[in-house]
């Protein structure tokens, strides 16, 4: 994981990860997966993975739309 990895070995972690489709699916895959059981599938389950998940659709479809909002902000109506 790339959290224990320190930054002197940064490089030779990053050569040695799989980078090419199936590796970056395979990738995809486990982390959906990781965060499937963690948030999703528990026995007393909230609302707290169903939140995660919609902050990060609000937070990206802001950033998307950031050009759009930004030059709106200087327009001045009158």
């Amino acid at each position: 994981m790339l959290m224990d990895v320190k930054l002197g070995q940064l490089g030779t972690w990053l050569s040695m990860r799989d980078f090419t489709p199936g590796g970056i699916l395979g990738a995809l895959q486990r982390g959906y997966t990781r965060y499937y059981n963690k948030y999703i599938n528990v026995r007393k389950g909230g609302l707290g993975g169903i939140s995660m998940v919609l902050a990060g659709y609000i937070v990206l479809s802001y950033m998307w739309s950031y050009s759009h909002v930004k030059h709106d902000r200087r327009r001045k109506y009158h």
